[in-house]
């Protein structure tokens, strides 16, 4: 394979974090044309991984970096609409070996969820359009829907030299990693057994949904979609109060109003609860703060992160 341009390698211009990185294929066309512009994008994203080193293994190499979505079932984008794409957003992170995925905010910031697949576990791999489609060996099928126009062809040609030869994993699929101690964790426990991180879990999070005005959106920490859903709650409750006082009064067609805005209330408490339980699925930590323990001690790695709250 042949690179044509002139690779940075100045001291201004090391890779942020010490991260491994194959230069040559990261800041290359689909043509293995060095651009400098490809150079800028790919750095602009590596410098939201400040997190990452302790989670690559020796010798893996990051090959490319793209944005996109989180994988999004029919009936989040049925019940959510186009929103759902601003909360799913995430970060692709291509190394020679597997594909890390990791659930940000809409500014892509890390949350303190990271997820992987190695190549080995997948039956297929490709994108169609914009949209990363992986087949694993378990059986299931997931879509990486609006990887970056800018990172889509080099993906192409990536993609194609990929191999997906080699030693499955136990689940042959997608797992969510420990953000403290980088293991994989139980999918169907909501704690690590190795460094007992406890993460938030969707019993708690439907009881507050329920009893809290946009409780569900706060608990998964997104203010913003709790606000305006508290803002709504609280709305159709004060019309609920108003047209059950009017049928006290004998007020003509109060009770039609008493009936709709119940109706209303029930439904947006329905959907909080469906959205939250959805977050939750990407394992957010109970702590908001979260050092990273791998080998040395956590102070000498200085790889302290903390949860950008969603904007």
């Amino acid at each position: 394979m042949i690179f044509i341009g002139k690779i940075s390698r100045d001291k201004a211009t090391q890779i942020p974090f010490d991260l491994p990185v194959n230069r040559e294929a990261m800041f290359s066309s689909h043509k293995h044309v060095y651009k400098k512009r490809i150079e800028h994008r790919q750095r602009h994203l590596l410098n939201m991984l400040s997190f990452l080193k302790p989670f690559l293994e020796e010798g893996e190499e990051i090959l490319l970096i793209t944005t996109g979505c989180s994988p999004v079932t029919l009936n989040e984008r049925f019940w959510t609409g186009l929103n759902v794409f601003q909360l799913k957003c995430s970060l692709l992170i291509f190394t020679d070996r597997r594909v890390f995925h990791v659930p940000t905010t809409k500014h892509h910031r890390y949350k303190n969820s990271i997820a992987h697949f190695y190549y080995a576990d997948c039956v297929s791999i490709g994108i169609k359009g914009l949209t990363l489609i992986v087949r694993y060996r378990n059986g299931r099928k997931e879509k990486f829907h609006h990887i970056a126009v800018r990172e889509e062809k080099r993906l192409k040609a990536l993609l194609k030299s990929i191999s997906l030869e080699g030693n499955a994993g136990p689940t042959q699929g997608r797992n969510h990693l420990c953000p403290r101690c980088t293991k994989e964790l139980d999918e169907v426990s909501f704690f690590c057994e190795k460094c007992g991180l406890e993460f938030k879990d969707k019993a708690r999070a439907r009881e507050i949904s329920i009893l809290y005005p946009g409780g569900g959106y706060f608990y998964t920490r997104h203010p913003f979609l709790g606000i305006a859903d508290a803002a709504t709650e609280i709305i159709l409750l004060g019309l609920i109060i108003l047209s059950f006082w009017g049928s006290l009064k004998g007020v003509k067609y109060c009770w039609w109003g008493l009936l709709v805005f119940s109706f209303a209330l029930v439904f947006e408490k329905m959907l909080t609860v469906y959205h939250s339980n959805n977050l939750i699925n990407e394992f957010i930590p109970k702590e908001k703060e979260i050092k990273i323990l791998s080998g040395c001690k956590p102070e000498e790695q200085g790889y302290k992160t903390e949860i950008d709250k969603e904007p």
